[in-house]
């Protein structure tokens, strides 16, 4: 969603508050594609200021589907952010963009709700997703999600140098 915010940042001391929707349905970069399950509306409070810089301040909350980084079952996340910029409207359109940080959520008077809270999300992504915190993962030779019990495959160092230390950890096992 677009707010128009020629009307507040012509105004000093003016302050706006509003809940946005958001309205991505999946989240997209580098590490791949990700459907949103729950979103919250965004609160968002805008301040002139003054000398036409506008203070954005909100909050909220997405439910995205991220595969456990172990054994690959989807795992419902909840991520929540708050948002909290500067903006300077007396900056032109090639300042903005040398800037980089306002360049892709606002463009001319209009403010992109949606890319302000999708750059939000990203930096609130999680480092390691795990569906439980003792999560076994799959097997490594037939792919079995070892969660749902053993498969039955040989437990064997994929290196023979591993072998001497693989030998004194099942020597432990024995203890």
């Amino acid at each position: 969603m677009r707010i128009h915010l020629s009307d507040i940042s012509s105004s000093e001391g003016k302050c706006i508050q509003q809940s946005v929707p958001f309205e991505m349905d999946r989240i997209s970069f580098q590490a791949g594609t990700y459907p949103v399950l729950a979103k919250k509306p965004v609160e968002l409070c805008i301040t002139n200021t003054g000398d036409r810089i506008l203070e954005l301040t909100g909050h909220g909350q997405i439910t995205v589907s991220i595969p456990c980084d172990r054994c690959l079952e989807e795992v419902s996340v909840d991520i929540p952010f708050q948002i909290q910029r500067k903006l300077d409207m007396k900056l032109t359109e090639e300042e903005r963009i040398n800037d980089l940080d306002e360049s892709s959520y606002l463009t001319g008077m209009d403010l992109d709700v949606d890319q302000l809270v999708y750059l939000e999300v990203l930096m609130g992504w999680p480092l390691k997703v795990l569906c439980r915190e003792d999560c076994k993962g799959i097997c490594s030779q037939c792919g079995k999600n070892l969660n749902d019990g053993p498969c039955g495959c040989v437990d064997e160092p994929k290196d023979p140098r591993m072998a001497a230390i693989s030998d004194i950890f099942s020597k432990f096992k024995e203890v």
